[in-house]
């Protein structure tokens, strides 16, 4: 049995071996209550699973997406692509028809397996032009849903099951998988241009694996909740490493049920994307608000006493006896509440994937609730650096991961080395070169410093960094993670490449502005139309502006521009994992941006025209 698996496979069959007694490996709720699945019967499914590939006569090598919401069989069907060696294709389950089409024509894809019949959908709609695939298999069958050639996952087991004495060396054949064989073909969403299939190797995610057991100790008596999409590689290499390390996987609901899972099932640890703390901050802040005059006096005051105790704590000096007594009545009052809404028992969140505000990571760990913020790439499978639970810095994405590299260029971007790195780009040679240099060295594209103790703080991406008219660089994120505190703001985006000064757009948040508006009693029929109104405009702009006096003049802002549209995956605004794709905003608005430059400077628009 191994300690530090070299292929999936490998990781899986020890885990089956080493937890046999554990009470699940898996738990998911179905018919309003929570089902548990042992890890003998997880890997007696995966094995039905495996042979019943093996028997639509799909072999090593070949590619199989699968387009599914994050729950069990997503889980069961990857571990059966890996056993039977073929390489499975992620697709997220919100991407419209014929972005499906363009990632099934590029990988050259045999079979796809769907959730819902939604998903189907998709596929018989872009079937005709997916010359290679002969096989679609579909997680739940609609009651009387006639075949139509669509297979349902039960079907594909029990056929496994009835061949199962064909195949007497399953175990050794799905082992006999190399470290460096492909495992999985991810396409990055890619805030510009057409997504790109990342290659992971077996070893790729197995080294990240290894690298976090060494930072993140968790054990066979934690339980997780899973949220993420399992189509992006940070879930799924949490989920390698959970099943790993003997963790309980809970599948939530969906995003809406979150809340109510996290006190069903009552985790200890959650990987989940800023947003989502970003979200419990906000309703935490709003509860406080609006609980009347004695509420809101009490939760400043433990805030600030949370603030003072976690400053002690995260410098490592001793906690004062007066603040650590202060801190216990704080808890009792406020934190202890925060703490139950998330079922109680959390030892540990992680963050990933987007920027964590300092303020929210802060405020969370005076709560009893570390966050442990990361970074990395779907290139890098995906950890490069994670914050030590023991000393986190808040405004940091932490240290370099156990086996990984990293290093500052002379522009600013951060490069990274490690047995973690892609492969390349499936079928893109150019772009690979592009991304991995001679050395080795992965380009993140993303821009960062080093601190004397080696923790990494990124200050925005190389491709989003705005050049002014004016010559002067500006880093977006770092404002709109700012403005996007506001509780009226749900979403921002700074623009303004090559133009004299930057702009902000801004989707406000409805709801708050919409109970603002009616309690000063104005008058509209439509967001459009309450977004018009002069008190509103002036309204966004003290809530926005307020939150970035200590920004340098040329960084500024100068014009609040309001939308009531918030940004979607639709309109091809986010990428699939919400990232904003800047470009493709600044196209859908431009008629309105460029009426906002000309306003404000009436010279430019007299050239320009």
């Amino acid at each position: 049995m191994s300690a530090s698996p070299r292929t999936l496979t490998e990781l899986l069959f020890d885990a089956a071996e080493r937890y046999a007694h554990h009470a699940a490996a898996f738990r998911y709720k179905a018919d309003g209550a929570w089902h548990d699945l042992t890890h003998t019967e997880a890997a007696a499914r995966v094995h039905a699973l495996s042979l019943g590939l093996r028997e639509l006569g799909l072999g090593v090598g070949e590619k199989v997406a699968i387009l599914a919401e994050t729950r069990l069989e997503w889980a069961l069907t990857d571990y059966a692509c890996l056993c039977v060696r073929v390489t499975d294709v992620p697709i997220y389950p919100t991407l419209p028809a014929n972005q499906v089409e363009y990632i099934l024509q590029d990988a050259g894809v045999a079979a796809v397996f769907c959730s819902t019949a939604t998903q189907v959908d998709k596929i018989r709609a872009v079937r005709g032009a997916v010359p290679s695939l002969r096989h679609v298999i579909v997680f739940d069958r609609a009651p009387g849903a006639p075949g139509d050639g669509v297979l349902t996952l039960a079907e594909v087991e029990a056929r496994g099951r009835a061949a199962a004495a064909k195949y007497p060396r399953f175990k050794e054949e799905a082992l006999a998988v190399r470290p460096d064989e492909l495992a999985t073909l991810i396409y990055t969403s890619g805030t510009t241009g057409q997504p790109k299939g990342v290659m992971l190797t077996h070893d790729n995610i197995c080294s990240n694996v290894r690298g976090a057991v060494e930072t993140i100790r968790v054990s066979d008596d934690d339980s997780c909740l899973a949220l993420l999409p399992l189509s992006h590689i940070l879930e799924r290499m949490v989920d390698y490493y959970f099943l790993h390390v003997g963790v309980t996987i809970n599948y939530a609901e969906s995003v809406d049920a979150f809340a109510q899972n996290l006190r069903e099932v009552r985790p200890t640890v959650v990987a989940a994307v800023p947003r989502v703390y970003e979200k419990v901050y906000a309703r935490v802040l709003e509860n406080a608000m609006t609980g009347g005059a004695a509420k809101r006096r009490i939760f400043q005051w433990a805030k600030r006493v949370g603030e003072r105790w976690a400053a002690h704590r995260l410098a490592g000096v001793g906690v004062p006896l007066g603040l650590k007594l202060t801190h216990l009545i704080a808890d009792r009052l406020v934190f202890s509440k925060l703490r139950a809404r998330t079922g109680g028992r959390i030892k540990l969140f992680v963050s990933g994937g987007a920027p964590l505000s300092a303020e929210i990571g802060r405020f969370f760990y005076s709560a009893g609730l570390p966050v442990i913020e990361g970074y990395g790439l779907t290139e890098t499978s995906p950890v490069l650096t994670l914050n030590p639970l023991a000393r986190p810095k808040f405004g940091s994405v932490g240290k370099a991961i156990p086996g990984v590299q990293i290093r500052i260029a002379a522009d600013g971007e951060i490069l990274a080395k490690g047995a973690n790195i892609m492969q390349g780009y499936y079928n893109k040679p150019a772009e690979t070169r592009e991304a991995i240099d001679a050395e080795g060295w992965f380009h993140t594209g993303d821009i960062g410093e080093l601190d004397a103790d080696g923790y990494l703080k990124i200050t925005d991406r190389k491709k989003d960094l705005l050049k002014t008219a004016g010559g002067k660089y500006v880093a977006p994120q770092p404002i709109e993670n700012t403005v996007r505190l506001n509780k009226f703001v749900a979403s921002a985006v700074v623009l303004g490449d090559q133009r004299k000064f930057p702009i902000i757009l801004v989707v406000p948040n409805l709801e708050q502005l919409d109970r603002w508006a009616k309690e000063r009693n104005l008058a509209y029929t439509s967001p459009a139309e309450l977004i018009r109104l002069p008190d509103v405009k002036a309204k966004m702009e003290r809530e926005v502006m307020g939150g970035l006096r200590d920004l340098a003049k040329f960084e500024m802002p100068k014009k609040v521009v309001l939308i009531a549209r918030d940004f979607t995956i639709e309109s091809g605004e986010l990428t699939p994992s919400l990232k904003v794709k800047r470009r493709q905003v600044e196209k859908n608005y431009k008629d309105l941006i460029d009426r906002v430059y000309a306003e404000a400077d009436p010279t430019a628009a007299a050239v320009e025209g």
